[in-house]
């Protein structure tokens, strides 16, 4: 039977709030031993440094950060520093923003030398910055703040994929599960697209989720089930299965317990 509906509303979590963000400028420079500069009153704002070559170094309070090839340094304001070039090269971009709170939210730290793997795909977020600033196409200024933003979001997903209960091996699989939710896939089919042993996946599947794998797919079947009660007119024998449920009967049993009532009742409240 052909599915009834896989459309499961996908929508921004209801206590999110964007925080504030308003690009300044960026700049691309190229020292040697001579750049040194001063801020005896600190940035007037937060900063972004994305070294590509070289080396450089800031300073504020007692402590010393050095910034190499292939790292970022997230900066706030009002924090005397200085900072210069160290061994005659240094290469980097300077992003200048405002205020700090999308960092914040994505988890950033300030004052922190960080190593990252996606320098190159830094490097082409900051020139697109100086293209769209260049030329000023249509729409220029949202694109700015918009690539800006980009580019700390891909320092903190970076950041993210290191953590121990993110699991990015994990993706793949969660894609699937969502993209194939009318299908009877066998758990341990996607156990052997994971590539880990069964007690893994199904570890490292709950720190992600919270869930079991069993648990996580019906989950996504009920909500599904929920999306069709809602905008379709199919029976709910028909939707129960279209989405591989044992019968319309343990279907309706298990809707009543997610949702408080049977799928019936719950299409008459509509």
């Amino acid at each position: 039977m052909a599915l009834v509906t896989t459309d499961i509303p996908y929508a921004m979590d209801e206590g999110f709030a964007a925080p504030a963000f308003r690009f300044q400028s960026i700049w691309k420079v190229g020292a040697n031993d001579t750049y040194h500069s001063l801020k005896p009153n600190g940035f007037l704002s937060a900063g972004l440094f994305v070294t590509y070559e070289g080396r450089g170094s800031i300073m504020y309070g007692d402590t010393n950060e050095v910034m190499e090839a292939g790292t970022y340094l997230l900066v706030s304001g009002d924090v005397p520093c200085a900072y210069r070039c160290l061994d005659g090269d240094w290469k980097f971009y300077f992003i200048h923003f405002d205020p700090l709170d999308v960092a914040d939210q994505l988890g950033l730290d300030a004052w922190r030398s960080v190593s990252t793997g996606r320098i190159s795909d830094a490097i082409r977020l900051c020139e697109r910055l100086i293209d769209s600033l260049i030329l000023q196409p249509a729409g220029y200024g949202m694109a700015v703040h918009l690539t800006a933003q980009e580019l700390l979001h891909l320092f903190a997903q970076e950041r993210a994929a290191y953590g121990r209960s993110r699991h990015p091996e994990l993706d793949d699989i969660l894609y699937r599960m969502h993209k194939q939710i009318g299908a009877s896939v066998p758990i341990d089919d996607y156990v052997r697209l994971s590539g880990l042993s069964r007690t893994a996946f199904y570890t490292r599947f709950r720190e992600r989720t919270g869930l079991s794998p069993t648990q996580y797919v019906q989950e996504l079947k009920l909500a599904s089930a929920k999306a069709a009660l809602e905008t379709t007119n199919a029976t709910v024998k028909e939707i129960a299965a279209s989405l591989r449920f044992y019968d319309e009967f343990h279907f309706s049993r298990l809707f009543k317990r997610r949702y408080g009532m049977a799928p019936s009742a719950y299409r008459r409240g509509l």
